[in-house]
């Protein structure tokens, strides 16, 4: 059965911290994500990442409080996986099958057999992998790759997808699809990017710096905000 927080779609963090051998990564960090597609920017070392492995329970924080979906990270571990879709920015911390039809079957597991082979052939091309469902998945480009990484997450359906850089690893046309297929999705997104033209394309936004949020807004502000603390 669900939790009563099913239908509650509330993402926040109060004062929260997060420290790793005595030193903060995040320092005192109170932000509420409301928006469809909220972009995370910021310098390397800013805090971004950690930010958003708090979304899923992939990191726990050591001070504060938080709520994603309405679900606490640590007691409704299992339901909040189960809703929230991560994408890695290298793909090989999620392909975990030899081929593509394979890691997406994973994925789909608990589709009727007469019904998943159909399925599969239909997510690839949406993913322009047709024809390479029985490659071995070592053998695609890194962007085919990562390609094939977002759809195994994205197949599944999360309510909340959280993206940490994934168009970092890519060229500049593979960069845009995965972009274009992200922010076309329904389902809420938290993406962490160094693309700023991307990150333009989101509803809100959300500057950190120094492991503390320094901005939240529009995105054309942040990311004006952003650039200039880079001169």
């Amino acid at each position: 059965m669900r939790s009563e927080t099913a239908t509650d779609t509330s993402i926040w963090l109060e004062g929260i911290g997060v420290e790793a051998e005595g030193r903060p990564i995040l320092v005192d960090v109170t932000v509420r994500l409301t928006a469809q597609r909220t972009a995370v920017i910021g310098g390397n070392g800013s805090g971004k990442s950690t930010f958003a492995r708090l979304l899923n329970g992939l990191r726990l924080p050591t001070s504060g409080r938080l709520r994603v979906l309405g679900l606490d990270p640590v007691r409704d571990a299992k339901e909040l996986r189960s809703r929230v879709g991560f994408v890695f920015t290298n793909p090989e911390a999620q392909i975990l099958m030899p081929t593509p039809a394979e890691d997406l079957a994973l994925s789909l597991r608990g589709t009727p057999r007469q019904r998943l082979r159909d399925r599969i052939e239909v997510v690839l091309d949406e993913y322009g992998l047709a024809g390479r469902g029985d490659v071995p998945a070592a053998a695609l480009s890194g962007g085919q790759r990562q390609l094939l990484a977002l759809a195994s997450v994205l197949v599944t359906g999360p309510e909340l997808v959280v993206a940490d850089e994934p168009t970092t690893l890519l060229d500049l046309r593979n960069a845009r699809r995965i972009g274009d297929l992200l922010l076309a999705r329904e389902s809420r997104l938290v993406l962490v990017t160094h693309d700023l033209e991307l990150a333009a394309r989101c509803d809100d936004a959300v500057l950190f710096e120094d492991g503390r949020v320094r901005a939240q807004g529009d995105p054309a502000e942040v990311i004006e905000e952003y650039r200039a603390s880079c001169t």
